[in-house]
C-alpha cells in the first residue's frame, strides 16, 4: 500500500494501524532551529484524545508523543534539526475481540469491501489503517507544523451537527463544552440531540469550520499547486471526509456577482476586503484575509442498528457493529482539521519562500 506521504516540501509520512501496537510518522522537511514544546505538542493532542466525554468514543488512550528523532534538547528547549522527525504514539487501549463478528462480514458505509477487492484482504480489527486512529499522528505533526509558521492562527469548530446549524461564531465558547462548539445555544441542543442518536445505536453527521488568519499575501501557486486545491485535498484526506468548501462555497453558486464580490478599500497595510466570500484565497494565492475552509464528515458507519450487507463469500447477512465508536465523528475531526490546515500550510510558506526568495526565516533561530 502506497500513498502514506502527504506535502511537497514539508512532509509527513504515517505509518501503523488501530490495533497496532504503535502509530507513527515521519516529518521530513521540516527547517533546523525551530524550538518545539512537547507541551504544546501534547495539548494538540489531549483535544483529540478519545474518551473524554460520553459524546465521543471510550477507548482509552492517553497519546502521549515521543519525539524520537530529529530534535535537540537545548538549554532553549527541544530544537530541530533540519533531519526527519519520528513520532511515536502507542495503542495502549485495543480490544480486537470486539470485531471478530464482522471479520468476515462487510459493514455498510466502511472502507471493508474495497479495501478487501483492492488489497485481497483487510484488517478487520478497527478497520487498520482505514480507522480515525491515524489521525493521532497527523495532529502531532500539525503541532509541529505550526511551530513553522508562527505569526499564523488557526482555530476550528464544529459548525453544524444533524443538520442543525451553530448561528454564532463565540470562539471562546469553543473549549467551553465537548462539541466545540462556538453557539452555546446549539451546544444545548446537540447534547440532547447526540444523546438520542447514541442511545438509538445510531449516528450523526457534522460539519467543521478551520480559520487561519494572519496568513500573508502570496501562499499558493498557479496552476496545480493552488493553495485551495491542496486544502481541499487535505481536509477531503481525513476520515469519513465527503465535502469540502472554501470560503462561501456552495453557496457561491447561489449569488450574483455583485453579492459574492468581495470589494477593497486600502487599509493602513495595503487593501482591506470588505467581505471574505473567497475565503481567503484569489487565483489559488493566499489574499491577506482569513483562509476559511469547512468540511462534511458523514454520520459513523459503525453503528448498534442493523444493516444489511454481505459477506466475503457473498451469503446476504445483517450486520451490527459492536466495540466502542463515536456516535458522531465530526467532534474529534475539529482538530485534525486544524492539523491539516497547519500542514498546508508550513508546506506552502517554505515553496513560496523557495519560489519566490521572499518570506525568508521569521522563526527564532537557536
Amino acid at each position: 500500500m502506497s500513498h502514506n506521504t502527504f506535502g511537497h516540501l514539508f512532509r509527513l509520512t504515517t505509518f501503523g494501524e488501530s490495533h497496532g501496537p504503535m502509530i507513527g510518522g515521519v516529518v521530513d522537511g521540516c527547517p533546523p532551529g525551530i524550538v518545539l514544546s512537547l507541551a504544546a505538542i501534547q495539548a494538540e493532542m489531549d483535544k483529540r484524545r478519545p474518551g473524554q466525554s460520553r459524546h465521543t468514543t471510550q477507548r482509552r488512550e492517553p497519546d502521549t508523543v515521543r519525539l524520537v528523532s530529529g530534535v535537540l534538547d537545548t538549554d532553549d528547549g527541544l530544537v530541530t534539526t533540519g533531519t526527519p522527525i519520528t513520532v511515536l504514539i502507542e495503542n495502549v487501549d485495543q480490544r480486537s475481540k470486539d470485531y471478530t463478528n464482522i471479520a468476515e462480514r462487510y459493514r455498510p458505509g466502511h472502507a471493508d469491501y474495497t479495501y478487501d477487492a483492492k488489497y485481497g484482504l483487510r484488517d478487520y480489527r478497527g478497520g487498520g489503517r482505514s480507522s480515525a486512529r491515524e489521525t493521532a499522528v497527523r495532529v502531532a505533526a500539525g503541532a509541529i507544523a505550526r511551530a513553522v509558521v508562527p505569526g499564523v492562527t488557526i482555530r476550528g469548530a464544529l459548525v453544524e451537527m444533524g443538520g442543525d446549524r451553530a448561528e454564532a461564531r463565540q470562539w471562546d465558547a469553543v473549549r467551553t463544552n465537548d462539541f466545540f462548539c462556538p453557539d452555546p445555544d446549539a451546544a444545548r441542543r446537540w447534547e440532547a440531540r447526540l444523546d438520542a442518536a447514541r442511545k438509538a445505536g445510531s449516528s450523526l453527521g457534522a460539519v467543521v469550520e478551520v480559520e487561519a488568519s494572519g496568513v500573508p499575501v502570496g501562499w499558493g501557486a498557479p496552476l496545480y499547486g493552488k493553495l485551495d486545491q491542496d486544502l481541499a485535498s487535505a481536509m477531503m484526506s481525513i476520515n469519513a471526509v465527503k465535502g469540502v468548501e472554501i470560503g462561501e462555497g456552495f453557496n457561491a453558486a447561489r449569488l450574483s456577482g455583485e453579492e459574492n464580490a468581495d470589494e477593497m478599500r486600502m487599509g493602513a497595510d495595503g487593501p482591506a476586503f470588505q467581505s471574505n466570500k473567497a475565503g481567503g484565497v484569489l487565483g489559488g494565492i493566499s489574499s491577506g484575509a482569513p483562509v476559511v475552509v469547512r468540511f462534511a464528515v458523514k454520520p459513523t458507519s459503525s453503528i448498534h442498528t442493523a444493516r444489511r450487507s454481505v459477506t466475503r463469500a457473498g451469503a446476504e447477512v445483517d450486520v451490527s457493529t459492536t466495540g466502542r465508536h463515536d456516535p458522531c465523528v465530526g467532534i474529534r475531526a475539529v482538530p485534525v482539521g486544524e492539523a491539516m490546515m497547519a500542514l498546508v500550510l508550513a508546506d506552502h510558506f517554505l515553496r513560496h519562500r523557495a519560489q519566490t526568495g521572499r518570506g525568508g526565516p521569521v522563526w527564532p533561530i537557536v
